[in-house]
């Protein structure tokens, strides 16, 4: 590869990165509260509200049940209004966030679900209110799955945001588009799908050693 092939490669691995990052940051701020509704909000649940319940169902299951393509496209104008512009870097962010945050949601409701119920009864006989129970309970008997979720999150956002390429969002799907696939440049293309098997499992191995850390059990 050219010098200036290299220096658009590590520029487009920064771009694939920031949209990575900063998406799955907004989806762990946002989808992780939306994850203890649904289990706090469900039939048994420590504040069971079956109808809010099933409306934040809803909504989950709707965005999660749009291809991420279509949602891109849906987007644009929401995202011309919060950056400005439908395209760049930045512009990918908010699609990414809003396709992210559901999915891991999910996730997070799983991995909640499965924390010990006799430990939510006895925190209750000693008096303790549901933000005790969340705070005590939930979140730090969950945190493996949770971090484990918000890993695949992670990896999931990195094909998502190769494919956000597709529309002028930069990154390396931009890259491997406009020139591994428009201009034939076959060494691009292999750079690239080399990158991104080496970011993902990066992603990855960094995400196992880290419940492995925090998982007790």
């Amino acid at each position: 590869m050219t010098p200036i092939m290299l220096e658009l490669l590590f520029r487009s691995l920064w771009e694939t990165i920031l949209m990575t990052g900063a998406s799955g940051l907004i989806s762990l701020v946002a989808g992780l509260p939306l994850g203890l509704a649904l289990v706090a909000t469900a039939r048994g649940g420590i504040a069971e509200k079956p109808w809010l319940n099933s409306l934040l169902g809803a909504i989950v299951n709707g965005f999660r049940s749009v291809p991420f393509i279509i949602l891109l496209v849906a987007l644009i104008p929401l995202t011309r209004l919060i950056v400005g512009t439908a395209l760049g870097t930045w512009a990918a962010i908010v699609p990414l966030a809003i396709a992210a945050t559901p999915y891991y949601a999910r996730i997070a409701e799983v991995s909640l679900r499965e924390v010990d119920r006799g430990l939510i009864d006895a925190v209750r006989a000693m008096g303790g209110n549901r933000w005790t129970i969340i705070r005590e309970v939930l979140v730090p008997e969950a945190l493996p799955g949770i971090i484990s979720g918000f890993t695949v999150t992670l990896v999931t956002l990195v094909g998502a945001s190769a494919m956000a390429g597709a529309i002028g969002a930069g990154g390396l799907g931009d890259l491997a588009i406009r020139y591994g696939y428009q201009r034939f440049e076959t060494t691009v293309m292999i750079a690239v799908v080399i990158v991104l098997i080496i970011l993902v499992c990066g992603i990855q191995w960094l995400g196992d050693r880290l419940v492995a850390r925090l998982d007790h059990k």
